[in-house]
């Protein structure tokens, strides 16, 4: 079982990077019920995508991102929203311990996962759990759900960062 101690353990300087303490004990929630209902024993466990055998951990993905986002942060001059963009870098890919399961030995697409990808799943997570809809906007738009949408500034970010470590994966194999 996944415990707070250890989403906090795994994110800990990229949780540092929220000042607002509510924002961050939320984001934490979200992937604890995440690991909860999706039964995971460790987020180690989860991979970063099953689009690429072997592509690594998802903790490791989501730490990029958020690095990636927090270091186009520093060199913007705009008044963008540093708390709601790390929030939603941090939960952009929550909705894949939904999404994914193992079994037989493998990891797979679960049956919850044929009927919502993860940027749906873990969208309604994180509205379920109250945090700020310019958060759940950055999880559900970080993908191609998102292509119609107007995204906010924090999730262009996001979307481009995402998409340039999944490209950089994948042009590796």
């Amino acid at each position: 079982m996944v415990e707070k101690s250890d989403i906090e353990a795994i994110f800990s300087i990229e949780l540092q990077w929220i000042k607002d303490e509510v924002l961050k004990n939320k984001v934490v929630n979200v992937w604890k019920e995440a690991a909860d209902r999706g039964c995971w024993k460790s987020l180690d466990d989860v991979p970063f995508t099953l689009l690429i055998k072997d592509s690594g951990k998802l903790t490791d993905h989501t730490k990029r991102i958020t690095n990636l986002a927090k270091a186009i942060y520093d060199q913007r001059q705009e008044d963008l929203n540093l708390d709601f963009l790390i929030a939603g870098a941090l939960l952009h890919d929550v909705g894949k311990l939904l999404e994914y399961e193992h079994k037989g030995g493998e990891f797979v697409k679960g049956e919850f996962g044929k009927k919502f990808r993860h940027p749906v799943s873990g969208a309604l997570l994180a509205k379920e759990l109250n945090l700020p809809d310019e958060v759940v906007l950055i999880i559900y738009s970080h993908s191609h759900e998102g292509d119609n949408l107007k995204r906010s500034p924090e999730a262009v970010i996001v979307n481009h960062c995402d998409f340039i470590d999944f490209e950089i994966k994948k042009s590796l194999v």
